[in-house]
């Protein structure tokens, strides 16, 4: 959320970071109905305080007098309600177009409408040239018996799957890895919920405007499954003061994740790079309003993990996502697309995100600075590892001619130790 006293004296500057962003909302409509609330508050504030001492004045009165000085009160507290009701009315049109405004991009995010406009700022690694007849990872997977979409799909519907032996193995030895080479990094471990309340999909800038792509409870109990572990973990000192000694706070924690996919049918539905359901490893930062240091812990949490792949050797590149596919919470993002040799292409595997405030107002999450005042922090969140994305290029990229897949160096002592995976193919 931004503030709005920004958007009070700088209407023409978060008009044009919407626009930039290819994001519709309406700022006069916020302004007008913030000006009539102000204004109306003024106005209610002034009768309670005339109601207060024409109530008073009755006690004193003459008793002749006293029929009329509380048929004005009544009159008076009518009036009052209306207002009330009014007031009440502006109050909530206003906080809901707040929620509409979108964070201000960064000078240094590229403009465009879509991903095909997104820039690439660097690239690590050589796509791998085959010297055999190459195998994507859903026949690879197949042909070991390691992935069985057909079983996932009779389950729980189109776009699930089931993974086996050695595969539900390296599953395990992806995440796990992950996570000790954060916990290395001095990231805090945590064990978070994943089904969680609207409001903290409010507070973390998902809903509005994201309800399609999550999965959620009825009305009984108001939970919607999250779709990344950012949502707990940033939501996780809401509506608290941290001191400045405690900062920067890192997290970082494994969890089930789900989406719905809204608005993708028919694209990417073989295999597992498009699915409802997969585990992700999350990296998340709180830290103080500088907008320097900020910019910093970007570069660390994208540095996280392009570690993490360069350990893999899964070549990759960073894009500067352009405007229109930053979205509405994000000063700026940094995605990384891994090489997919099933697609001929890069393909998403991480999004590094800073918000500075965006989300910290909302969620009301605030630290005393060395002066004691009180500020919002800053937060950052990067995708570590995301299961099924990962184990494609993995599959794809470390395949051999007779079929079976070499393990990277690193995930070897999560696999017994073993160089490969799976007998030669027929």
């Amino acid at each position: 959320m931004l503030d709005i006293k920004l958007i009070r004296q700088n209407p023409d500057l978060v008009k044009a970071g919407a626009a930039k962003k290819h994001i519709v909302c309406d700022v006069d409509g916020l302004l007008a109905a913030d000006a009539e609330w102000r204004k109306l508050g003024v106005e209610v504030d002034a009768l309670r305080a005339e109601q207060n001492l024409a109530s008073k004045r009755i006690g004193q009165a003459a008793p002749e007098e006293r029929a009329g000085l509380a048929a004005a009160v009544k009159q008076g507290k009518e009036q009052l309600k209306a207002m009330e009701v009014r007031y009440g009315e502006l109050e909530a049109t206003a906080k809901q177009l707040m929620l509409t405004m979108p964070n201000l991009p960064a000078a240094e995010v590229p403009e465009g409408g879509d991903d095909n406009e997104n820039v690439e700022i660097k690239t690590w690694g050589t796509p791998r040239s085959f010297d055999f007849p190459m195998r994507d990872h859903t026949e690879i997977g197949e042909a070991h018996d390691w992935l069985d979409v057909v079983r996932g799909a009779r389950l729980a519907g189109s776009r699930n799957y089931v993974l086996k032996g050695d595969l539900s193995l390296l599953e395990g030895a992806v995440m796990r890895y992950a996570l000790d080479s954060m916990v290395a990094r001095g990231f805090l471990p945590l064990s978070v919920p994943t089904l969680v309340r609207t409001e903290t999909m409010i507070g973390t800038g998902y809903f509005p405007g994201g309800e399609d792509q999550a999965y959620s409870t009825d009305e009984r109990d108001d939970l919607c499954l999250v779709g990344t572990a950012e949502v707990p973990i940033t939501a996780l000192h809401q509506d608290e003061i941290l001191e400045l000694d405690s900062l920067p706070r890192k997290f970082v924690a494994l969890s089930s994740c789900y989406r719905r996919e809204a608005g993708t049918y028919g694209k990417d539905t073989k295999g597992l790079y498009r699915v409802h359901q997969f585990q992700k490893v999350e990296q998340v930062i709180l830290c103080e309003a500088d907008d320097a240091l900020s910019l910093k812990f970007h570069h660390e949490i994208l540095a996280n993990s392009e570690a993490l792949l360069q350990a893999l050797e899964l070549p990759y590149r960073v894009v500067n996502v352009c405007g229109g596919d930053l979205g509405q919470p994000q000063i700026q993002k940094f995605d990384i697309e891994t090489w997919m040799p099933g697609r001929d292409g890069y393909g998403e595997t991480h999004s590094a995100s800073r918000f500075h405030e965006f989300q910290s107002r909302r969620l009301n999450l605030r630290y005393r600075d060395a002066e004691g005042k009180v500020n919002f922090c800053h937060t950052l969140n990067n995708t570590v590892a995301a299961s099924t994305r990962l184990l494609l290029a993995l599959m794809e990229n470390h395949q051999n001619a007779d079929g079976t897949v070499n393990i990277p160096e690193p995930l070897r002592p999560y696999m017994g130790g073993r160089e490969r995976m799976g007998e030669p193919l027929a």
